[in-house]
Formats: structure tokens, sequence, C-alpha cells
């Protein structure tokens, strides 16, 4: 039986982690769920343990990628076949995550994105700042990846054991997906994205401001420009291809 967990990154979210939780385990009991709390200063790491989740506090907040990477470490370090990520907020409906899973299943992935622009569905609707941003994301790793993608800033993804050993050992910090894809791409990982529904914010509020956007549009570019013109993404040891 393949084993599966939800890694699940949350800071500040106790308005949201329990029905998060819940809401992964009321789509298949079987799958266990761990919630990375990045440093978090309300209830998250109680609420997400009552709500029947195992729990990684960080001792401080580190950022999205590390939560993420300490997520797949656990993964890796505990066996499991497949991880599956999930935000705290709630944005991710976890209904949508059978339709992950069936490419990983048919061996026909190593990485399934859940895209919210593929498939023609206009239900969800950023602000323009941010959908420009995405849009030119997609076309840039497109371009320099040779693959196609619609959402490289998404967040909701299934991962089979070759893409969790390489997310392990590496995974970019600050705002790490259009990296991550990049990075997965280059090691010859196959990528799948397929067409997902996912919610507004319902509590909290987004910490990627309009400054904040333009300093991830420069950085992410710069870094994507850099990682394309190394030879390897990572040192070539232990390589999972």
């Amino acid at each position: 039986m393949t084993s599966i967990v939800a890694v699940v990154p949350a800071f500040d979210e106790e308005a949201a982690i329990g029905a998060v939780v819940e809401e992964i385990r009321a789509v298949d009991p079987l799958i266990d769920v761990v919630v990375v709390d990045d440093g978090s200063t309300d209830g998250t790491a109680d609420v997400a343990r009552a709500a029947g989740a195992a729990v990684v506090r960080l001792p401080f907040n580190l950022g999205i990628g590390a939560a993420v990477q300490t997520g797949f470490r656990y993964a890796l370090e505990h066996g499991y076949d497949v991880a599956v990520r999930l935000d705290g907020d709630g944005q991710h409906d976890a209904t949508e995550l059978p339709k992950l899973l069936i490419p990983l299943g048919r061996g026909e992935a190593d990485v399934v994105t859940g895209s919210r622009f593929r498939g023609g569905d206009d239900a969800y609707r950023p602000p323009l700042g941010r959908r420009l941003g995405i849009t030119w994301f997609a076309r840039l790793v497109s371009i320099l990846s040779g693959q196609k993608v619609t959402d490289t800033t998404s967040g909701f993804q299934a991962l089979n054991r070759d893409a969790i050993a390489l997310f392990a050992r590496d995974y970019p910090s600050d705002y790490p997906e259009v990296e991550a894809t990049v990075l997965l791409l280059k090691h010859r990982l196959r990528l799948v994205e397929v067409p997902v529904r996912m919610r507004e914010r319902e509590h909290g509020s987004s910490s990627i401001t309009l400054l904040r956007s333009i300093y991830y549009a420069i950085k992410v570019t710069l870094a994507l420009l850099v990682a394309m013109a190394r030879r390897s993404a990572i040192p070539s040891e232990g390589s999972p291809r």
C-alpha cells in the first residue's frame, strides 16, 4: 500500500489550520498529516495536534522555503512513498487531491502541480499585479525549461520519492515555488499540471505586499537565470536521477 503524508507549512494560522487538517483526513483517513509550524506566535501547533496532525515546530520563523523543506525531510526520513503539499491558510481544497494523485499512481509524473490556470477556469481571480507576476514567471520558466507551465507559484503539489529526496536536500528559500519548478526540471524529473480549484484566503492576510512583489519579481528572475546558467542545480552526488 502506498504511504502518503500531507505536508502543511503554517505560520500564525490558528484560525484556519484545524479545518485544513480535518479536511485532508476527511478526504482520506489513511493520509498522515504533518504541520510544520514555522515559529508561530499563536496556537497553530496546539490546534493542529488537536485536529490529529503530527507537528514539527521550528524554533523561530524561518520562512516558507525552510518550512516546506522541513516537511519534505520529514517525509523522506519517515519513508513515505508520496508527499502532498497544501498551505495552512485553507486556500488549497483537499477534495482536489485525487486529481494530483492519479498521475503519480499511473507513473506518469514525479511531481504533479495543481494549476489555477490550466483548463480555462476563471473562478480564481488574483489581483492584477499578482496575476501579471504569475503570467511572467510561467512564460519565463516555460522558455528556460522547454516545457509549458501555467502556474509556477502554486504550492499545491503531489510528489513521489524521487522528488521528495530532491527537495529534502535542496529547496529554495523566500518565495520558493518558481525556483523549485526549474530545479526539478533541471534534474529531469517529470512535471505534470492538472487543473484545480483554489479558494481565496479566509483568515489572516497575505505577506505579499506591492514592494515584496517587486522584490520577488527581480530576485527570482535573476535567480532563475543564474540557475539555468549553472551546469547542475545542486551537486550531482546522491541525485535521484
